[in-house]
């Protein structure tokens, strides 16, 4: 049915549309009779997505206009009787269906085989107010929402160049979700920005059911084992108007309040928008504190498991660290895995437990893991007090999904150091360093760089944090 094409048969037109948009099954889908200067005219558009204002203003000057040129054809009476700024004429169905259904008013006059399209649409949202998972203690406060065309506005306020480009794709067979792609046209790499174009517009995909998240497993289907995050999300326009100046691409879909940036290397994935909200000393400080408690908090209870299983090779300042066997019920490494889990019910709980009954909830969980699980024989002190260090110390870096990452890396090492000891744990740190290295970024570069392979010039700016900006002499 979308393949067939107007005439100037205003009935047939109306029939043909009326049919393509379903709008007798659908009751948000507003089918609006009009007389324009004599003339049979229809609007289609659907209710919630339509500025009434707008529209009343619209149709009034309609009721009001004497022109004869509305009599011509639908270019003509969309430049001589349409008070509008977006309008657009389409004589296609398909786009015309297309159209409406994302919330595009349409005008259709006896006569023509074209149709005015009015775009006064508006979705609900939220304020752009600071994100909850992305806070700065300086800085802008304003976040991305779930309306496209705001997100894109946050970043072309902070980004006054023409070079700015932003480029429409469309996604999913059924959702044909609108995907918009950002970048600098003078620092892009066009190599990367074509191939993530075509790969877009030759997603074969029902729906975008999972916005970025599905949007990224389709470009990006290899090595599916590997958990690095392959790209970055931010929910914050500056941060996003930031990299996207130093020639990054970012990826914006509708219905998604964050942004994807591309490409996107494990030193990127750490850096947080408070390294450059502080002066470059300070930042620096923070930034070596995030990567070496990063570390850390990989290495603490695999290392700490080594020591217990070999006492002898541990230094005697050290010699504290070995928990009394005598008073242990269950293995420390049965111990490590059962808290490893238990953390993670915690957290999903307190995802899904309403605000009301939060603090029922922290109170049951300190419960859980305190004393009284050292009194009952369930944990060793030792294990809960490193546990409680690892779980803080994976919210020092800002990514979600590089905190389960680090966790993964971290339980291999702890079952190979069980099962094999020393040769384990270093087969466990390879086996880790492998993954890493191996790890390609969307652009196919290493996900190490500059580290690997080596730029010591920009190795040092991810590693510190240098000025931005320098006065011109």
């Amino acid at each position: 049915m979308l393949t067939q094409k107007f005439t100037t048969d205003f009935n047939y037109n109306r029939t043909l549309l009326k049919n393509a948009l379903r709008s007798d099954q659908c009751f948000d889908i507003i089918e609006r009779g009009i007389t324009l200067n004599g003339k049979d005219a229809v609007m289609f558009y659907i209710d919630g997505f339509v500025k009434d204002d707008t529209m009343e203003h619209i149709m009034e000057f309609f009721y009001k206009n004497t022109n004869d040129e509305i009599t011509k054809d639908a270019r003509t009476f969309a430049s001589y009787c349409v008070p509008y700024v977006e309008v657009d004429v389409l004589s296609k169905l398909s786009d015309i269906v297309k159209n409406v259904l994302s919330g595009i008013s349409c005008v259709m006059i006896d006569g023509f085989s074209e149709c005015v399209m009015l775009d006064m649409r508006t979705y609900p949202q939220r304020a752009t107010s600071e994100p909850q998972d992305d806070k700065v203690l300086r800085g802008s406060k304003d976040g991305f929402v779930e309306t496209l065309i705001f997100n894109c506005a946050l970043i072309r306020r902070r980004i006054r160049d023409p070079h700015f480009t932003t480029t429409v794709l469309s996604a999913g067979k059924s959702s044909q979700t609108d995907i918009v792609m950002c970048y600098m046209d003078n620092k892009v790499d066009k190599t990367l920005l074509n191939t993530l174009k075509k790969k877009i517009e030759n997603l074969d995909v029902e729906s975008l059911s999972m916005n970025q998240q599905s949007l990224i497993e389709a470009l990006y289907p290899q090595k599916w084992y590997n958990p690095f995050p392959k790209v970055k999300y931010t929910e914050r326009p500056d941060v996003a108007a930031a990299v996207c100046l130093k020639g990054s691409i970012i990826i914006l879909v509708d219905n998604s309040p964050s942004a994807l940036l591309l490409p996107t290397s494990i030193f990127e994935v750490l850096e947080e928008a408070d390294d450059y909200y502080f002066p470059p000393i300070t930042g620096t400080y923070i930034r070596v504190a995030r990567y070496l408690i990063t570390l850390i908090s990989v290495l603490l209870t695999p290392l700490w498991l080594l020591a217990v299983q070999n006492p002898e090779g541990v230094p005697e300042f050290f010699k504290f660290v070995i928990p009394d066997q005598s008073d242990i019920n269950i293995p420390i490494f049965l111990q490590l895995l059962i808290i490893e889990v238990g953390i993670d019910g915690l957290r999903l709980a307190a995802l899904n437990t309403p605000d009301s009954l939060s603090t029922s909830l922290s109170i049951v969980g300190a419960i859980a893991f305190s004393e009284f699980a050292i009194n009952t024989g369930w944990f060793s002190m030792e294990v809960i007090l490193y546990m409680a260090f690892v779980t803080i110390a994976t919210y020092s870096q800002p990514s979600y999904e590089l905190g389960y990452s680090l966790k993964f890396m971290r339980v291999i090492l702890l079952i190979l150091t069980k099962i094999f000891n020393i040769w384990g744990f270093v087969a466990g740190i390879t086996l880790n360093i492998v993954l890493l290295f191996t790890n390609k970024t969307l652009s196919g570069k290493s996900y190490m760089y500059p580290l690997f392979p080596l730029h010591p010039k920009e190795l040092l700016t991810k590693l510190t944090r240098i000025r931005t900006t320098a006065p011109k002499n």
